[in-house]
């Protein structure tokens, strides 16, 4: 008798039901396309999740980056303090700003920006930190925002991995000026799409002119701007996709409980007392043979990932701050190991067992 084959285990998948489809069909029933009230509404439900004051939407993570740091002042002649183990777009947001990315090693217990070696990092010409809360767990962001304090720096938080997560019952985010991605593989989405959210007034304000060609009053242009509105199509989605979050993190968060309880041989993810991890990756590092076991888990039905391969300063478009191989050595060593395993909430029990399983019986 021939076994049925198990279906293939992605490493991600997004999920989109009908709540979300009868959203759509109402914004493209409404006419109203652009931004407009379903907009609005996911701002002031998405500032209710995070227990921020504001919370401005966009169309992507990235210009969340972007105009957090223009909303913030930062511009040509400014350096900002980050991290080397990230998404591009953790630099390049910098430099579309006329900003210089200044990049500090990482903590190796959670891969965040390491606070401790901060501030020897801040000279004059310093505008901002912007730790990346990454794979969902908190960056060290207390101590980044007192060492902010200390040194009269925006702090710009890189949530775009992290919806929900938690450092001391406070969700990321109201640190300091939090920047969201809503990217279909991300723990909710609106198709594509970014939030900013933050406490301070002024910067909500120039938030919102920055995103709108830099406009507040129409036709009178009195910052920068480009396009970076949200249309109310992405808006209607997110609004959906909001309600069902808490649901998916604590399904992510049990995913990853069971395979830490299952897994042998390979360091798994860790989680600092005090804080929330919402599971956007579940990161293991494997010692030795990172890719041939990458690829015998793909010929075993189970999808995984690299973030990332390529730590930032050793990017091509980077090369020109000159920063070589040994510059941040806990990030080149991170990249040379990590390796993402499926975690996301379609995941059933047997799912999980089945990659535990397989991951012990290739490293026996």
């Amino acid at each position: 008798m021939t076994a049925v084959p198990r279906p293939y285990i992605p490493v991600a998948r997004p999920h989109v039901g009908e709540a979300e489809k009868r959203a759509v069909m109402d914004v493209l029933d409404s006419g109203q396309l652009a931004a407009g009230p379903r907009v609005e509404a996911f701002e002031r439900a998405f500032a209710a999740y995070t227990g921020a004051k504001h919370a401005i939407a966009v169309n992507s993570g990235t210009a969340a980056l972007i105009v957090a740091l223009q909303a913030h002042g930062v511009g040509p002649g400014h350096e900002v303090i980050t991290t080397p183990f990230s998404f591009i777009a953790t630099a390049t947001s910098i430099i579309a700003c006329g900003a210089t990315p200044v990049f500090v090693d990482i903590d190796p217990f959670d891969l965040n920006l390491d606070p401790e070696k901060v501030e020897d990092a801040i000279t004059e010409r310093t505008r901002a930190i912007m730790p990346v809360h990454l794979y969902g767990h908190p960056a060290r962001i207390a101590e980044l925002a007192e060492l902010a304090e200390d040194f009269s720096l925006a702090l710009i938080e890189d949530a775009a991995q992290a919806h929900g997560a938690e450092h001391a019952g406070q969700r990321v985010g109201t640190f300091g000026t939090g920047c969201f991605s809503f990217y279909p593989t991300k723990n909710m989405t609106t198709g594509e799409g970014g939030m900013i959210t933050t406490n301070d007034d002024e910067i909500a304000r120039r938030a919102r002119i920055i995103r709108n060609h830099g406009q507040e009053i129409r036709y009178r242009h009195d910052l920068f701007g480009l396009n970076w509105r949200m249309q109310d199509l992405n808006a209607a989605i997110g609004l959906a996709q909001l309600e069902q979050l808490e649901g998916w993190t604590e399904a992510r968060i049990a995913n990853a409980a069971r395979l830490n309880r299952l897994i042998r041989g390979f360091e798994t993810p860790r989680v600092r007392e005090g804080d929330r991890h919402v599971f956007h990756q579940y990161t293991i590092r494997v010692p030795s043979g990172r890719d041939e076991l990458q690829q015998q888990l793909h010929e075993a039905g189970i999808g995984s990932a690299i973030h990332y391969p390529v730590p930032i300063h050793r990017q091509p478009i980077i090369q020109q701050l000159g920063l070589g191989e040994g510059s941040f050595p806990v990030a080149e060593a991170a990249a040379e190991h990590v390796l993402s395993l499926p975690v996301h909430p379609g995941l059933e029990a047997e799912d999980i067992d089945y990659i535990a399983a397989t991951l012990n019986r290739l490293h026996s």
